[in-house]
């Protein structure tokens, strides 16, 4: 019989040691990712019944298709969507890694779920609008509430900062900021000198949200706003990126996650200073407009509201309406470039309500009827914020399918925008089709939601749109500079895909 000494048995037994530790070690992931696996595979057989596109992968799904066309051929997911709607019909199942979504065509759905409360936001999609990378964003404000009746509790504070006699107050801010737009944009106006026009509608909108919403005076410089607008432009960027799920994995992104980080903190701390700055006025027997913060103020007394919750709906308005309304008219510009017939009947109209004045007033809103056309077909065919998601609870059958319960649903206005069935010739921008007398169908144009929880500020939105665009069409020309497409950039809002750089001309010159 064979005696090891002591040393040697004590090797023989710190190497099985390393061997099982190395074993646990490799297949502990091994394990782990074959239990993950194996859920993937659970999460196929709950949804491949319903119609949707061969999964280019089994773990990914259709996240490396997505990827793929929009770096192969510029198109944003929502063309994608289009092509898939199209072709399977008005429910298509999409697959990333282990999660199944639904992308809902149908008006009689979008009137189901949209118009009732029953239906909540999905909080998957929502959450990273309170907390992007773990810096509270928006919090619990009016967009990124998901209790109903906190909502209803919200919007009835809001409701006053956008009754309809507040808002034609409003237009004495809106024409002061247009006014010093033009100002700056026809010290430019010799044709030669390229303008951002992106940089020149977004300033003007800010200044003229920020002096509406919170009583703030913010130039409308572009110079004098850089830090603010390269904040909000950080956040954005960040929102974009926070849809990589592999994002938190990536070193190289640590910088944009910072970047992020600290602009959500400089705009948070801009909203406590102004809150508490207009607590102290109040305090001291100021008067006030009823606008954003007042109304906050006021219910901070009577309903005994944070100022966490004041502080997200600072941000919330901030960012949410402006942008929206600045890509909206950078949209038109673009696309008015092919259309020069569309911009001679804009001048015409303009000339005719308009004039030479340079105080545009609330009565003279409704009779731009073609510009309103002109608008309303841009939200049609290029619509800033493309859709909503809802959340299906419970095991439900629509059209004869099954959706499974916990299921986030995508509806989508660019995609039903742009769909024949609803719309004739719909990849032609045609103003007409928004007149008076024309046939318009329910349920398939949404571009400020619907039902209780559409866009509280959508009438405020298209004031300050129509006296913007009243008066860039009013006294100047824009010509694109070469080398810019008519691309669009799917950047949380939809915009111009090249920022829009122009020269300009006084018109007549």
């Amino acid at each position: 019989m064979t005696h090891l000494s002591k040393g040697t048995e004590m090797e023989l037994l710190a190497g099985d040691l390393w061997e099982s530790c190395l074993f646990l070690l490799l297949s502990g992931p091994l394990l782990a990712f074959g239990f993950y696996c194996a859920y993937v595979h659970y999460v196929h057989l709950r949804y491949d019944h319903i119609p949707g596109p061969p999964r280019a992968s089994f773990l990914f799904g259709h996240l490396s298709y997505l990827t793929r066309q929009a770096k192969d051929s510029g198109k944003i997911r929502q063309d994608v969507f289009l092509e898939w709607a199209k072709e399977y019909g008005p429910i298509v199942r999409i697959n990333v890694l282990h999660r199944a979504s639904v992308i809902i065509t149908s008006p009689e759905l979008v009137k189901v779920f949209l118009m009732s409360p029953q239906y909540k936001k999905d909080a998957l999609i929502y959450s990273k609008l309170h907390s992007l990378f773990g810096k509270r964003f928006l919090g619990r404000g009016l967009v990124s509430e998901l209790d109903h009746e906190l909502w209803q509790k919200q919007r009835r504070i809001f409701d006053l900062a956008f009754h309809r006699s507040y808002l034609m107050s409003s237009m004495g801010t809106i024409n002061e900021k247009a006014e010093q737009m033009m100002e700056m944009l026809e010290a430019k106006a010799d044709g030669k000198t390229e303008v951002c026009m992106e940089d020149v509608i977004s300033s003007t909108v800010y200044a003229i949200s920020t002096k509406t919403f919170f009583g703030m005076e913010l130039k409308s410089l572009v110079d004098e706003q850089k830090p603010f607008l390269l904040a909000i432009r950080n956040v954005i960027e960040g929102v974009t990126l926070a849809d990589n799920p592999f994002l938190k994995f990536s070193l190289r992104k640590r910088k944009w996650i910072n970047k992020t980080q600290e602009s959500i903190r400089f705009l948070r701390e801009m909203g406590k200073e102004w809150i508490e700055y207009r607590r102290e006025a109040i305090q001291n027997n100021r008067e006030f407009p009823p606008d954003v913060i007042m109304q906050m103020l006021k219910a901070e007394a009577e309903e005994g509201i944070n100022d966490e919750f004041m502080v997200d709906n600072f941000v919330t308005f901030l960012i949410a309406g402006a942008e929206t309304s600045s890509n909206q008219i950078l949209l038109a510009l673009m696309e008015l470039q092919r259309h020069p017939e569309i911009v001679e009947r804009l001048h015409a109209e303009v000339d005719e309500v308009i004039g030479s004045k340079k105080i545009i007033e609330y009565q003279d809103l409704g009779k731009l009827q073609y510009l309103s056309q002109v608008l309303k077909e841009i939200l049609r065919i290029y619509p800033p914020v493309t859709g909503t998601v809802r959340r299906l609870e419970k095991d439900t059958v629509f059209d004869g399918v099954l959706i499974p319960g916990c299921t986030s649903l995508f509806f989508s206005t660019y995609v039903m925008g742009r769909m024949e069935m609803y719309f004739e010739d719909p990849l032609t921008f045609n103003p007409d089709r928004f007149s008076p007398g024309a046939f318009k169908p329910n349920f398939t144009y949404f571009p400020f939601s619907l039902g209780p929880r559409s866009c509280i500020g959508q009438y405020f939105s298209q004031m300050e749109v129509k006296v913007l665009m009243a008066k860039l069409f009013q006294r100047l020309k824009f010509q694109m500079v070469p080398g810019q497409s008519f691309g669009i950039l799917d950047s949380v809002t939809l915009k111009p895909k090249d920022g829009l750089v122009c020269t300009v001309k006084l018109r007549g010159a």
